[in-house]
């Protein structure tokens, strides 16, 4: 792979320890790492890109999604439900997807990520309808070109045994851990640089035993990989974990072995401040969603409270079925907003959401090797035309979540260019679209 030189890049967001912020400057990757930052830089053969008139920034990491669920946005009958009455609507209809949905639905959802500035991704693939495998999904992110953090997910408890999901959707716990010690020997990579790795990630604690949290937690510290799920996402969620397990949701945690610089949940929005401090102390991280909790009406995450206190914060565009989109840029706009609504106009400044959507993000996937442009660090990089619409006018053209783009002009992950001028260069995104609306419309009749 040739030297990729970013040429005379106007504003250089660097997020790293000393948040430099480098003007006209260039940046030149050697196989996909970061090797030099200046002025002037000299890379004989090198592949030039010319960042004049952009705005640098690392690639946006996405903490939470289900990208299976790209392929029923906005299904009539789930628009105006709450959490547990959204699920209901959409469990049946997921229970007619097989591997092509989860495939196709993967590549729309990758792609839409990578539009909006994202480079690495986690994902939360809980149920495996018709011979459906986290290897669909995996395969997608392969053809797209984005660094991937899938999670084994899993359901267990159905409807007959208390649980939310229909029992046609739940595993034996059995098969489950089988499944997962199968997908981690299979795909996971713990190098630094590695562009897969894969983490456990039982669905909630309304929808899995008690036994299988803690197996789960048993397992994937046997194997080194990182552990995931949803909690306290609203208040339905805290009223069942007060009657069926007679705690908060931070307590079931950190009875199971569910807190740990291994671990991140989703949401987190019904927090207390005794919980915040618990995940500030065991450096427990915390993927929030403003979009998805907006859209259900489950509230406004402590995430000021939550930084404030120490804890791992990023970001997560969460199922598109929730949201009812991916744009990961839109996402870091609207959780600046909300902590204003919430707690005043200086609550979260641009610069500081833009942190959580990528340091902070790389953070709370525990890869200290992406989610800052440094010199050793992985080239997963963003590129920002402000010489649109969109920032025209700016004072402060790095300012983006203020005043800029929501699509990249390029997207770097690994030193490839995976966006070029705005188009896609790893997949025939038109197809895949094609194919993927002819997949809703079956499922629809």
């Amino acid at each position: 792979m040739a030297d990729l030189l970013i040429r005379q890049a106007d504003t250089i967001l660097t997020m790293d320890d000393a948040r430099q912020e480098p003007a006209t400057c260039d940046i030149l990757v050697r196989e996909g790492v970061i090797v030099a930052i200046g002025r002037d830089l000299d890379a004989p053969g090198a592949e030039v890109l010319s960042a004049r008139g952009c705005v640098v920034t690392p690639g946006l990491v996405n903490t939470h999604h289900h990208l299976y669920q790209t392929l029923t946005r906005a299904v009539p009958g789930g628009q105006d439900a709450l959490l547990f009455g959204w699920l209901k609507t959409l469990y049946p209809i997921w229970a007619r997807f097989g591997p092509e949905e989860m495939f196709v639905s993967a590549q729309i959802g990758l792609a839409e990520l990578a539009l909006s500035g994202c480079t690495l991704t986690s994902d939360h693939l809980y149920l495996y309808p018709n011979g459906a495998r986290l290897d669909d999904t995996i395969a997608a992110a392969g053809e797209v070109g984005l660094r991937f953090h899938p999670t084994r997910g899993s359901m267990s408890i159905g409807e007959s045994a208390g649980g939310l999901p229909p029992d046609e959707l739940v595993e034996d716990e059995a098969v489950i851990l089988e499944d997962c010690i199968r997908v981690i020997d299979t795909f996971h990579d713990p190098a630094p640089g590695a562009m897969l790795r894969v983490g456990l990630a039982p669905c909630s604690p309304f929808s899995v035993s008690r036994d299988l949290m803690r197996d789960a937690a048993l397992l994937a510290r046997d194997k080194g990989v990182m552990l995931h799920t949803h909690l306290a996402e609203n208040d339905e969620d805290i009223a069942y974990s007060l009657a069926q397990f007679g705690c908060r949701p931070g307590q079931y945690a950190e009875e199971l072995g569910w807190t740990g610089p291994d671990v991140w949940h989703a949401h987190c929005v019904k927090l207390d401040p005794t919980e915040i401090a618990l995940f500030a102390r065991t450096r427990t991280g915390v993927a929030h969603c403003p979009c998805s909790n907006c859209r259900l009406g489950s509230g406004i995450a402590p995430v000021r409270a939550m930084r404030d206190a120490g804890v791992k914060v990023g970001l997560g565009v969460d199922g598109s079925a929730s949201n009812d989109a991916g744009n990961l840029v839109a996402e870091a706009r609207q959780a600046m907003l909300l902590q204003r609504v919430a707690n005043g106009a200086d609550a979260m400044s641009a610069r500081e959401a833009l942190w959580i959507a990528t340091r902070g993000g790389a953070e709370v996937l525990g890869r200290d090797d992406c989610g800052q442009i440094a010199v050793g660090k992985r080239a997963d990089l963003a590129i920002w035309d402000v010489r649109g619409v969109h920032s025209a006018g700016s004072w402060d053209p790095a300012a983006l979540l203020l005043a800029g783009p929501t699509v990249v002009r390029d997207l770097v992950v690994e030193g490839r260019l995976v966006i070029r001028d705005g188009q896609v260069t790893t997949i025939d995104l038109q197809k895949a679209i094609e194919r993927q609306n002819q997949l809703a419309v079956n499922l629809a009749h």
